[in-house]
């Protein structure tokens, strides 16, 4: 209870201080020519599962939907249950302000589900932590699929190498720069420049990813929304992997990313 209320008050000093953000925009009549929009990085667990804060276990529900919430001057209130993701933001940005968009991005504008003009702007989207799962979710399955064997091959393609520090525990320690193995490479999909570098045996890594993942995890949040029936390993996953093998394939994932993942080879 207690962590609950201490959860409690920190949102309440986020409403209160946000609303002042809010107020600033009611004194200065600027809604009528600013788009405001509200999200959230991820979900923190409270007991559900009997799990508490972000620990390296499956991305539940409580952890992974996060809210969205978007006001718009020209657009009257309303809701949409439509199946959405963060990178949609940037294309939204994009598309509101006339941006032509040079590198392939993964988003797409929520500009006609906001305008009425569609029902949906995507069947299915991806997800995943680095090093570990990658989600696919279609708006009734969700499928996380773990990696296989020692988790190889593992990249890491970045123009930024490290994007935090890394603190364990008793000592600090950052991940390690790239070495001799690095070279320069194209950002699968696009032609955007990273340098990449695989991980091998021994090497550190950033501590979300320290954790093994328990399995698959298939859930159908429709007829079973608390997660608590895993239907991996039922005749279902089968159809689920090849719907994450196809995704992954329009999206451009590199061979690696099927092979650590145990999926057959990539259908491209």
């Amino acid at each position: 209870r207690q962590i609950r209320a201490s959860y409690g008050g920190k949102l309440t000093m986020i409403d209160k201080w946000f609303g002042k953000v809010l107020d600033e925009l009611d004194r200065h009549d600027l809604w009528k020519d600013t788009l405001v929009i509200l999200c959230t990085d991820h979900g923190h667990y409270l007991g559900e599962k009997d799990i508490w804060g972000k620990p390296g276990v499956p991305v539940y529900e409580p952890l992974g939907h996060i809210p969205l919430m978007i006001a718009h001057p020209d657009i009257a209130p309303g809701t949409c249950d439509a199946l959405t993701t963060s990178v949609d933001l940037f294309a939204t940005l994009a598309d509101l302000f006339g941006v032509e968009v040079r590198q392939r991005t993964h988003g797409r504008s929520l500009l006609p589900l906001m305008h009425g003009q569609t029902a949906k702007i995507r069947d299915w989207l991806l997800t995943g932590v680095w090093g570990r799962e990658v989600h696919y979710i279609d708006g009734r399955y969700k499928y996380a699929r773990g990696p296989t064997g020692d988790n190889a091959p593992l990249s890491m393609m970045s123009n930024r190498w490290s994007t935090m520090p890394t603190h364990f525990l008793t000592r600090e320690q950052e991940l390690p720069l790239p070495d001799e193995r690095a070279f320069l490479d194209r950002m699968p999909g696009s032609k955007v420049p990273v340098i990449h570098q695989q991980w091998q045996k021994g090497d550190m890594l950033p501590y979300w990813a320290l954790t093994r993942f328990s399995g698959h995890h298939l859930y159908d949040l429709e007829a079973d929304p608390g997660e608590s029936r895993n239907l991996a390993g039922s005749k279902l996953e089968k159809d689920l992997s090849e719907r994450l093998c196809g995704a992954l394939s329009e999206l451009g994932a590199p061979d690696s990313q099927f092979q650590r993942l145990g999926l057959f080879t990539n259908p491209s």
